[in-house]
C-alpha cells in the first residue's frame, strides 16, 4: 500500500466534491418532512458503494428507513471486516446560529483546520467519516490490494435510536457474519495525536410530562392556589442532583464500575488543557460531579442532563397564564454494567414518587443502549494502532468516550464480534450543533489510514 498517499492526493478534489454532494441532501431522520431526502441519501450511498467496488449492494427494507448492505468477498477463507456507518443526520436547528446554511456545504479555514474544513450538517457525524470507508475501499479495489473480505452496513436511523438496525441484525446474522467490526463515528485527541476509543457510555432517554389543572389558568385569579406544573417540574428536575452534583435516584450507582487509580492515571496521560477547554466553550469554570476531573466526568462517570424543557406561553410579549402542562426531555449517559432498561425503570419510579399532590406525572421512554468497552490487547485494536502509527507517526492513545453508540453492544451480543472505533473527528467539530464541520486533513487522513487497518488485521490474524 505504498502508493496510498499519492492516490489520495491524486483524487483529493474528487473525494471532497463527492462528499459535498452527499452533504447537500438533508437526511434528517427525526423529522418526517425530510423522509424523501433520507431515502434519496440511501440511494446515493448504494450508488457510491457500487462504484467503489462492491460486487453486491442492496437497499434492505426495514420497519423504518432502509439499510444499505454491500460486500466484496474475495476469498471465504480470509477474514471479513464489517464496516458500520449511518447516513442520517441530526436536525440543523437552531438555524440562525449557522454561519452558512447547514445543507449548502462550504469549505472554510479555521485555526484548528488551516487546510480547510467542510461546514455542513453531517460533515463529521457521520457522512464524512462513513464516506472515508467507501473511498478506502475504492483505493484497495482499484490498486488490487484488498487483503480480505469486506461488508458494509450503513443505516438511516442512528440519530433516532437505531430501532430498525436491531431488527435487521437479528434477522441477518449469517449475512453479517464477520471477524471484526469497524466504525468511524467517534473522534481523536488532535490532528497530531490520534486516539482509539475503547469505551462508550450507554444511554437512557426519556420525556416527562407534568399535568396540573385541566386547562391553562389566569395567573392572577389562580396563582398561589393551584400547583403550577412549570414550577413543579423545575423543582423536580433540580432535586435530581445533590450539592456535589451526585445523581439522587435511588439505586442509580449500584452497578457503576469504579476504575482503579492505575486506570485513571493511564487516562490522565492523554493531552488535555483545562484552560483551552474553557476558552473554546467561553466558560469561566467547569462544572460536574465532585471528586472527578473533567475528562473523567465526561467519560467514565454516568450523567443526567435536561435536553429540552417547555410549557406555557412562549410567544412575543406577555401572557399571564399558569400552564396546564410542562414537559422536559432528559438523557442519562451510562457507564458499562449499567443496564439502560433498569435505569429507565429506576428513573420512572423515582420521578413519579417525588411529584407533589396537585399534579400528575407521565414518563415516556424514547430509546437507549448499553455501554461498551473493547480490550486493547485484541487483534483489532493492535491493527488500528499500527495503522495510526504509520500515518500519523505516533502511536494512538486509548481513550474512553462520553458519547453513546448503543449498537456496539448490540453487535457484540448478536454477531459475537468486537468493534474497533477508528474516529477521525475532533471535539471542536461541533457535531449535533450549529456549524458542524469536518477537516479536509481529517477526511483525507482517514482514507489514507483505513486501508492499513485491513493490511495489519490480516497480518495479525495469521
Amino acid at each position: 500500500m505504498e502508493n496510498i498517499k499519492s492516490y489520495v492526493q491524486q483524487h483529493k478534489d474528487r473525494f471532497i466534491n463527492e462528499l459535498i454532494e452527499l452533504l447537500k441532501i438533508p437526511s434528517v431522520s427525526a423529522d418526517t418532512a425530510y423522509s424523501q431526502d433520507v431515502i434519496d441519501t440511501a440511494e446515493a450511498v448504494k450508488e457510491s458503494l457500487s462504484k467503489a467496488g462492491c460486487d453486491l449492494v442492496e437497499v434492505c427494507d426495514t420497519p423504518g428507513y432502509p439499510i444499505i448492505y454491500g460486500e466484496k468477498i474475495i476469498d471465504p477463507n480470509l477474514p471479513t471486516v464489517l464496516v458500520y456507518g449511518h447516513y442520517d443526520v441530526q436536525p440543523p436547528d437552531p438555524l440562525e446560529l449557522w454561519t452558512s446554511p447547514p445543507f449548502e456545504p462550504v469549505i472554510k479555514t479555521t485555526d484548528i483546520h488551516p487546510d480547510g474544513a467542510i461546514f455542513a450538517r453531517g460533515a463529521c457525524d457521520d457522512k464524512g467519516q462513513m464516506y472515508m470507508h467507501v473511498k478506502a475501499l475504492e483505493y484497495m479495489v482499484q490498486n488490487n490490494v484488498l487483503p480480505c473480505n469486506v461488508k458494509f452496513m450503513i443505516e438511516g436511523e442512528e440519530e433516532v435510536g437505531s430501532a430498525s438496525l436491531a431488527w435487521f441484525v437479528e434477522r441477518n446474522q449469517e449475512k453479517l457474519k464477520n471477524d471484526v467490526i469497524l466504525i468511524s463515528d467517534t473522534g481523536m485527541i488532535s490532528n497530531q495525536q490520534p486516539s482509539i476509543t475503547t469505551g462508550l457510555r450507554g444511554l437512557s432517554y426519556v420525556e416527562v410530562e407534568v399535568t396540573g389543572p385541566n386547562r391553562d389558568l389566569h395567573s392572577g385569579l389562580y396563582g398561589g392556589a393551584v400547583a403550577n406544573p412549570i414550577n413543579i417540574l423545575a423543582k423536580m428536575i433540580a432535586s435530581l442532583h445533590d450539592e456535589d452534583n451526585h445523581i439522587t435516584i435511588p439505586g442509580f450507582y449500584d452497578k457503576v464500575q469504579e476504575l482503579s487509580a492505575e486506570e485513571r492515571a493511564e487516562m490522565a496521560k492523554a493531552p488535555f488543557s483545562l484552560e483551552k477547554y474553557k476558552k473554546a466553550l467561553d466558560l469561566n469554570d467547569v462544572y460536574g460531579e465532585k471528586g472527578y476531573v473533567t475528562n473523567e466526568r465526561n467519560s467514565i462517570r454516568p450523567t443526567l442532563d435536561v435536553n429540552g424543557i417547555w410549557g406555557g406561553y412562549q410567544g412575543e410579549g406577555a401572557k399571564t397564564v399558569i400552564a396546564s402542562k410542562a414537559f422536559a426531555k432528559i438523557s442519562m449517559r451510562l457507564v458499562p454494567n449499567q443496564d439502560w432498561h433498569e435505569i429507565t425503570d429506576l428513573f420512572t419510579k423515582h420521578f413519579t414518587s417525588i411529584a407533589p399532590a396537585g399534579v400528575t406525572v407521565k414518563v415516556t421512554p424514547h430509546h437507549g443502549g448499553q455501554g461498551y468497552v473493547t480490550p486493547i490487547d485484541s487483534i483489532g485494536y493492535q491493527a488500528a494502532n499500527k495503522a495510526y502509527t504509520e500515518t500519523f507517526g505516533v502511536p494512538a492513545i486509548p481513550v474512553r468516550s462520553g458519547g453513546s453508540i448503543p449498537i456496539v453492544a448490540l453487535f457484540e451480543k448478536e454477531l459475537k464480534s468486537k468493534t474497533i472505533l477508528m474516529g477521525f473527528g475532533l471535539d471542536s467539530d461541533a457535531i449535533h450543533s450549529p456549524n458542524e464541520h469536518f477537516g479536509i486533513f481529517n477526511y483525507l487522513k482517514g482514507i489514507e489510514t483505513i486501508p492499513l487497518f485491513y493490511k495489519y488485521f490480516v497480518e495479525l490474524s495469521k
